[in-house]
C-alpha cells in the first residue's frame, strides 16, 4: 500500500512537470509528509483490528477455562409400604438436600476432565445405622450424611481419525457417574449418561473406548462403545505385611454399547453386559459376616425412542431388558441353582403440557418377571429401584421450569410386587425371588416382604 501512494506521488509530480505545473519543493515536502501521516494511521488502525480480533478469538475460546456449576435439590417424599402380612411401613414427610458441584476443564479439543462432587443428606441427624448406605455402588446417591462424596473423576480423550480413517475415537477412564442414564434421565429431567438405564444405574470405576462409523459409513450417528469397570476390589489392608495384595475374586463389568442410528428424531441403541463374580450376604440377619461369590451374570438391553413434531412433540420410548444367572460351582442365584432367564419391559411417553408453558408431563410403564435382575442400585426412587420391580410399576410426572436455573416437579410412583427380592443382591438370600403369595403362610417372612409401594415427590431444583 505505501509503494503505490509513493508511486503515485512521483507520477503527480512527474505530470505536473509535463504539463508546466510546478510546485515548489517546499510544497512538495509538505504533500509527501501528509501521505505519510495518512499511511501510518491506516497501517495502525489495521493493527489494531489485528489485536482485536485476536482477542475476541481467545476471549470466546472454550480452551484453557476451569469451569464450574451447581445443581441443589430440594425433594418431599411421602412413602407408603404395604407388606405381605398385612401390616404397612410409612414416611409422610421425608426431607432430602442433593447437592452437586461440577468442574470441567479442557486445556485443548483433545482431551478434557471432569469432576462431580456429591453430597446427599436427609433433613437432621441419622438416627439409625445403614449397614449399606455407603456401598461404593450407591453411596453418591443415598441420603445419608453431610459428608461430599466423589460421584465423578473422569478423563476424556478425543481424536478425529483413526489410522487415517475418517472415523472418530476417544477414550476415558476414572471414576463415572452411570447413574440417571438415557431413557431413566427423562423423568429426572436430566442430560443422560451413556449407558442405558434399563439395565445399569449404579456408579463404578473404569473406562471406555469409542468409535463414531457416522461419516465412514453415512449412517447417522452411528457408533460403538467398549466399557469395562470394576465393582469390588479385593485386596489386604493397607496396614497388613502384605499390603494391597490380591486375595479374592473381583467384582468386574464388561459391556458393549451400539447406537445404529440416530437423528434429532429416531434413536435406537443395543447394550450388553457381563458381570462377574456377583455377590449376597452369608447371613441377612449379621452383615459383619460379609459376603459370598454367587457368580456371572448376563444383562441386555434395546431401546428406540421416537419424537413426533406433528404431536406436540411428544417423545415416544420402548425398551426391553433381558438378564441371566450363571452360578458358581453348583450353587445358585436369585433362589435357583439354574441359569435362569429374566425378561423387562419399559413404555414411556413425554410431552409438552397443554395446560400450562414451560412444562413437560410424562407417563411411563415397567414390568418385570420373577428372575429378572436389573444393576439399578443408585437412585432411581426413594422407594426402591422400580427398573428392577418383579411385577409392575407405574410413574406419573409433571416438570415445570419456573424462570431460568429453576424447576419444581411433581411425581408419583407406584410399584406392585409379584416377588421378592427386587432390590437386593444376587444369591439366595437378598436376592431370592419367591412368589409373594407363597410368602403369606410364613408371618415371620411376611412381616419382612414389600407387596406394594409408593412413592409422592415434590421437589425444587436449581442449577447455575
Amino acid at each position: 500500500m505505501t509503494k503505490t501512494i509513493m508511486l503515485s506521488t512521483i507520477a503527480f509530480i512527474a505530470t505536473s512537470s509535463l504539463y508546466g505545473a510546478q510546485p515548489s519543493n517546499a510544497e512538495l515536502l509538505q504533500r509527501i509528509q501528509q501521505l505519510e501521516a495518512q499511511v501510518s494511521m491506516k497501517n495502525i488502525k489495521k493493527e489494531q483490528k489485528q489485536v482485536v480480533s485476536v482477542a475476541k478469538i481467545e476471549t470466546d475460546s472454550e480452551y484453557g477455562k476451569l469451569k464450574i456449576s451447581g445443581d441443589y435439590r430440594f425433594s418431599v417424599d411421602n412413602l407408603n409400604y404395604d407388606l405381605a402380612d398385612g401390616s404397612t411401613a410409612k414416611n409422610d414427610g421425608l426431607l432430602t438436600n442433593r447437592l452437586w458441584l461440577n468442574f470441567s476443564y479442557k486445556p485443548n479439543r483433545h482431551l478434557d476432565f471432569n469432576t462431580k462432587l456429591a453430597f446427599n443428606k436427609v433433613f437432621g441427624q441419622v438416627m439409625t445405622q445403614a449397614a449399606f448406605d455407603g456401598f461404593d455402588w450407591l453411596s453418591s446417591t443415598t441420603n445419608t450424611d453431610d459428608e461430599f462424596r466423589v460421584k465423578n473423576a473422569y478423563i476424556n480423550y478425543r481424536e478425529d481419525t483413526l489410522f487415517g480413517a475418517n472415523i472418530p475415537w476417544d477414550f476415558g477412564v476414572g471414576r463415572r457417574s452411570t447413574s440417571y442414564n438415557k431413557l431413566l434421565s427423562l423423568r429426572d429431567d436430566m442430560a443422560p449418561n451413556s449407558p442405558l438405564g434399563h439395565i445399569v444405574s449404579a456408579e463404578f470405576d473404569g473406562g471406555h473406548l469409542g468409535f463414531d462409523f457416522s461419516k465412514a459409513t453415512g449412517i447417522s450417528g452411528m457408533r460403538l462403545k467398549l466399557a469395562a469397570g470394576r465393582g469390588a476390589s479385593y485386596i489386604m489392608p493397607s496396614i497388613s505385611s502384605t499390603p494391597d495384595a490380591d486375595i479374592g475374586e473381583n467384582i468386574n463389568m464388561f459391556a458393549f454399547n451400539f447406537v445404529p442410528y440416530d437423528d434429532e428424531a429416531l434413536h435406537t441403541e443395543l447394550q450388553a453386559m457381563r458381570v462377574t463374580n456377583l455377590i449376597d450376604l452369608r447371613n441377612p440377619q449379621d452383615p459383619t459376616q460379609g459376603f459370598e461369590n454367587v457368580g456371572d451374570m448376563y444383562l441386555g438391553s434395546f431401546m428406540v425412542s421416537y419424537k413426533a413434531a406433528a404431536l406436540n412433540d411428544t417423545l415416544f420410548f420402548a425398551s426391553v431388558g433381558v438378564s441371566q444367572t450363571d452360578p458358581k460351582d453348583n450353587g445358585a442365584m436369585l433362589g435357583s441353582p439354574d441359569k435362569e432367564i429374566g425378561t423387562s419391559y419399559w413404555l414411556g411417553a413425554q410431552w409438552n403440557c397443554l395446560l400450562m408453558d414451560n412444562a413437560k408431563v410424562g407417563v411411563e410403564y415397567n414390568h418385570g418377571s420373577q428372575y429378572w435382575r436389573s444393576f439399578t442400585y443408585a437412585e432411581d426412587t426413594v422407594a426402591g429401584s422400580k427398573m428392577a420391580t418383579r411385577g409392575d410399576a407405574y410413574e406419573i410426572y409433571l416438570t415445570k421450569s419456573i424462570m431460568e436455573g429453576l424447576s419444581f416437579q411433581a411425581r408419583y410412583t407406584y410399584m406392585d410386587y409379584d416377588y421378592t427380592g427386587s432390590n437386593g443382591f444376587f444369591g439366595n438370600t437378598t436376592g431370592m425371588a419367591m412368589d409373594i403369595e407363597k410368602v403369606k403362610g410364613n408371618p415371620k417372612m411376611a412381616s419382612q416382604i414389600v407387596e406394594t409401594a409408593q412413592d409422592l415427590r415434590f421437589y425444587l431444583r436449581y442449577q447455575f
